[in-house]
This record gives structure tokens, C-alpha cells and sequence, in this order.
């Protein structure tokens, strides 16, 4: 079981990822595009990263992209999250 510190981490983590890309988690849970049961298990994914480091180095220096770096665990999802917002399909 992951400990509450590094739980908050990669939450924290999660959501920038997330902003980054264009997606905002909150909207999409009340949306009904990212169940929160989902939402769940991508935080457990996101706290098995093999580079957290690297991606808090590629979230500095990358406020806004179209794509998560090839090691992001989540990034396919949350791009089609933000693309789902962004065309309004719920």
C-alpha cells in the first residue's frame, strides 16, 4: 500500500500532467467522462512511475503540450480526457 505522502505526490503530479494537457479532472469526474473509480486507478498507475523526477523536471519547463512524455503512464488517457472536454461530448 502506497504511503499518504507519496499518494499526495503523485495526485499533485497527476493533476499538473493533467492541466498541462489541457485536462481538468474535477470537470471531467462531474462530467461523467472519468468515472472516479478510474480516476482512482490512475493514481495508483501514476505511483508505480519508474521517473517521477523526470516528469516534474518535463512539467517545469513544459506549462502547456499536446502530448505527455513517452513515460507517462497516463498521459494516452488524459489526452483523450482533455480532447473529450474539449469537444464538449458529454
Amino acid at each position: 500500500m502506497q504511503g499518504t505522502k507519496t499518494l499526495k505526490h503523485h495526485d499533485e503530479l497527476m493533476d499538473h500532467m493533467a492541466t498541462t494537457l489541457g485536462a481538468d479532472l474535477d470537470e471531467a469526474e462531474i462530467r461523467g467522462v472519468l468515472p472516479p473509480e478510474e480516476r482512482s486507478d490512475m493514481l495508483l498507475s501514476c505511483t508505480n512511475c519508474t521517473d517521477p523526477q523526470g516528469c516534474e523536471k518535463w512539467l517545469k519547463v513544459n506549462p502547456a503540450a499536446d502530448a505527455a512524455p513517452g513515460f507517462c503512464r497516463n498521459g494516452a488517457r488524459l489526452a483523450e480526457i482533455a480532447e473529450e472536454l474539449a469537444q464538449g461530448l458529454v
